[in-house]
């Protein structure tokens, strides 16, 4: 019997996976333990294993797209079985949604249109647009529309751009409003006489219905005005310039007159590249070229900028998408509040040096920050805690998440009962985990369960800096970079080593006080590390 293979729960986050690899296609064996694809989420790229014999029988995800948990992944069951009734309710669906449309377009098509209405649908601005948004309307319901007028500001998947009408007329109907997105070529506003019943057109309007009749009207329109303008391919005969909002900035900005410029868009419209190869000695009169020549002092030439913009886009992975949503959750929801203190070194740099003397050991600056964070935690366990809405959980064992920054944004792998380990054994497991998060392998489970964070940006010489909390722990430790610098140390000024570090708590669990005193009590085991041995 065919078994029906999900989306799985990767993590106790993912709400969604990523297919990135199918290691199986339709048709081939599969056996109990095969990987049949790998899947990112929104902490790692993990292999699928099946828990099914069986073949292939359909793929429900490509590679590359993304789909809810619990979605239907792959199907599994004998060659040659009939999978119809599995799939059937998809069908059932896509053949009731397109009844419903064929209806929708059948109503729709007997939808006339008034003489002078004219359906504004959205633009495509891109090459790559899909969705528009509004973002700002310039024009309200009533108001008279002149052809040229800015209609709103739409924002693209690229930027944010004027539409401008290219009909006169009173505005009608508005299709989208401000902060709403919707498809290319669904309707944005209807223009048309002042007190025209639009009613039915706002109601009944779908793609491709009533936008038919429009656009061969517009087709014909716009057919009349390249012939009648062949002349003049730039303006009307009110003297109205056709340029896109872009080329009419650039041509301001260069002290160009559109009127000169020959355009080389649909129906003669001036576009960018019209303007930026536009050569003012090229139509410059007789009377001119002699006002130039004989000119005693010498023009300087306006700057023009050479090259052209590029941006390039990237489509955020899953792991973004999660560090986007809760890094703002916690910002916006913890009342944050920061604590420097400055910590003098040379006691830790000169211990450090002792212990790495032996043979086959190496502690590292931050294995020692690990271990005195979690020594202090112990003794002010209220900063090792977690908020919630009916209660406040002081955790009593010491759990610290070390913040690894990898290729698609930055993980936190986490030290079960950090308490408990040397500093060998720390910086052994620190290795370890940060190995396999860099790679990809590092599992759901090794990353759950921190009471605690720490950031350390000092190997990138940062010398102070405040992180956003790590909920739902109740503080994060910023450790910033070792410093030589002039202290004074018995009324002597002499050079000492210095690192500064920042708590960031939440307010919400760890008052000023106690979060002070945790930092005094890391200062203490930090500045004489030979108390950590005690």
């Amino acid at each position: 019997m065919a078994q029906i293979i999900t989306m799985p729960r990767l993590s106790d986050t993912m709400t969604e996976g990523v297919v990135a690899t199918w290691l199986k296609k339709v048709g081939d064996t599969i056996k109990t333990g095969d990987i049949l694809a790998e899947i990112e989420t929104d902490k790692a790229t993990m292999e699928f294993e099946s828990f099914h014999d069986g073949v292939l029988l359909h793929i429900g995800i490509q590679e590359g797209q993304s789909a809810p948990v619990d979605s239907l992944l792959a199907i599994i069951g004998t060659a040659g079985e009939d999978i119809s009734a599995l799939l059937s309710g998809g069908n059932a669906t896509e053949t009731k949604e397109e009844k419903v449309v064929e209806e929708t377009k059948t109503t729709t098509a007997a939808v006339e249109i008034p003489t002078g209405v004219k359906v504004v649908t959205m633009p495509r601005l891109s090459d790559t647009m899909t969705t528009g948004t509004v973002a700002t309307w310039l024009k309200k319901v009533g108001d008279t529309v002149k052809e040229g007028d800015i209609l709103a500001e739409i924002e693209t998947d690229k930027a944010t751009m004027e539409f401008e009408s290219f009909n006169a007329g009173t505005l009608l109907y508005i299709g989208v409003q401000e902060g709403d997105s919707a498809p290319v070529d669904t309707i944005l506003a209807i223009l048309g006489p002042a007190g025209t019943d639009v009613s039915g057109i706002a109601a009944n309007y779908k793609v491709g219905a009533v936008v038919e009749t429009s656009k061969s009207e517009v087709k014909a329109v716009t057919q009349t005005e390249a012939t009648s303008n062949s002349q003049l391919p730039t303006s009307n005969s009110e003297g109205r310039v056709f340029a896109s909002p872009l080329a009419k900035k650039i041509a301001q900005d260069k002290g160009i007159n559109l009127s000169q410029v020959k355009g080389s868009g649909e129906n003669g419209r001036i576009v960018k590249s019209d303007v930026e190869n536009f050569s003012p000695s090229a139509v410059a009169t007789p009377t001119q070229a002699v006002a130039e020549a004989t000119s005693a002092v010498a023009a300087v030439k306006p700057f023009v900028p050479a090259g052209e913009v590029f941006q390039e886009e990237i489509k955020n992975s899953q792991m973004r998408k999660t560090i986007a949503r809760r890094l703002s959750e916690s910002k916006f929801t913890a009342p944050h509040y920061y604590l420097t203190i400055e910590l003098d070194m040379d006691n830790a740099i000169a211990s450090r040096n002792t212990i790495n003397s032996l043979p086959e050991t190496k502690v590292s600056f931050n294995d020692m920050v690990i271990k005195a964070s979690a020594m202090a935690l112990k003794k002010h366990p209220q900063v090792n805690s977690q908020w919630r809405e009916d209660a406040m959980v002081i955790n009593h064992h010491v759990n610290i998440g070390v913040a690894v920054a990898v290729e698609d944004g930055l993980m936190v792998p986490v030290l079960k009962f950090t308490d408990q380990m040397s500093l060998t054994q720390i910086g052994a497991n620190v290795k370890d985990l940060a190995g396999k998060a860099k790679s990809k392998k590092i599992q759901p489970a090794e990353m759950e369960g921190s009471t605690f964070t720490i950031s350390n940006l000092g190997m990138f010489g940062i010398q102070s800096f405040t992180s956003i909390i790590n909920q739902p722990n109740s503080a994060i430790l910023s450790v910033g970079a070792i410093v030589e610098k002039p202290v004074v140390k018995n009324g002597q000024i002499v050079v000492g080593n210095t690192m500064v570090v920042t708590l960031a708590c939440d307010h919400r669990t760890v008052d000023g006080a106690t979060g002070a005193q945790f930092l005094q009590t890391f200062k203490a085991f930090m500045e004489n590390p030979v108390t950590m041995l005690a």
